[in-house]
C-alpha cells in the first residue's frame, strides 16, 4: 500500500519541477533570441567594415534616372571592390521613396541577392518594355536636339523595348507591328488589350478577339 506521505511529496516534487521547466524554456528562447541579434549586429558591423569605409555613394534623388543610378551603382560597386555580398544591402540603404519600399517588401533572402534587388525596384518604379516604349514614342528633350544624339537615343531606347537582352528582325517586326496594332484597335478594345501588357501579336490579337466576340 502507498505511503500517503510519500505520495503527497512526489506531488510538491512535480509541481515545483513544473515551473523550473517552464523557465528553463524561456531562458533558453531568451538566449536564442539574443545570439540572434547579436549575429544580425555583428553582420552589421562587417557590412559597415567592408563597404562604409571604402564605398562613398550618394542617395539617389527625384531628379535622377533610375536605371542610370543603378548602373552607375555597379560599377562604382566593381571599381571600389566591394564585395557582392554587400551589394543587395548598400543599393537598399541608398534609394529612397518608392524604390525603398520596393526593397523593403522583400523577403529576407531576396534582400540579400543584389539582382532581385535590383528587379524589385525596377518593376516598382514601372521601368519595363512599356516605359521604353512611351520613351521611343515621345517627344524628346532638348538634350537629344543633335540628330546624331537622337538616332542613338532611338536606337537605345528601342533596344531596351524590343527585348533588354537583344532580339532579332522577326521579333522586332512583331513587335512595331504589335504598336499599331493596338493604336489602331477600337477605343474598348484597346485599353483592354494594353491592360493585359501584350508581348506579341498572338498575344494581342487572342484578347481582342475574346473581347468583341
Amino acid at each position: 500500500m502507498e505511503d500517503p506521505d510519500l505520495a503527497t511529496y512526489a506531488n510538491m516534487q512535480a509541481t515545483a519541477i513544473g515551473p523550473a521547466d517552464v523557465l528553463g524554456q524561456n531562458l533558453q528562447a531568451l538566449t536564442q533570441i539574443l545570439n540572434s541579434q547579436q549575429q544580425m549586429l555583428d553582420q552589421q558591423q562587417d557590412w559597415l567594415q567592408h563597404s562604409s569605409v571604402s564605398f562613398k555613394m550618394p542617395k539617389i534623388t527625384k531628379d535622377d534616372d533610375p536605371e542610370a543610378y543603378i548602373e552607375a551603382f555597379k560599377w562604382h560597386a566593381l571599381m571600389t571592390g566591394l564585395d557582392k555580398r554587400y551589394w543587395a544591402s548598400q543599393l537598399g540603404a541608398l534609394v529612397v521613396g518608392k524604390a525603398q519600399a520596393a526593397y523593403r517588401a522583400l523577403s529576407r533572402d531576396d534582400a540579400l541577392d543584389y539582382e532581385h534587388v535590383k528587379e524589385a525596384i525596377l518593376y516598382r518604379l514601372e521601368i519595363n518594355p512599356e516605359h521604353y516604349r512611351r520613351q521611343f514614342r515621345a517627344k524628346k528633350g532638348p538634350e537629344a536636339k543633335q540628330p546624331r544624339v537622337l538616332l542613338q537615343l532611338l536606337w537605345d531606347l528601342l533596344e531596351k523595348w524590343v527585348n533588354p537582352a537583344g532580339e532579332d528582325r522577326e521579333a522586332l517586326a512583331d513587335q512595331i507591328a504589335l504598336e499599331q496594332f493596338q493604336n489602331d484597335l477600337e477605343e474598348r478594345t484597346q485599353c483592354w488589350v494594353r491592360q493585359h501588357t501584350t508581348q506579341t501579336c498572338k498575344e494581342a490579337l487572342k484578347l481582342a478577339d475574346a473581347f468583341t466576340a
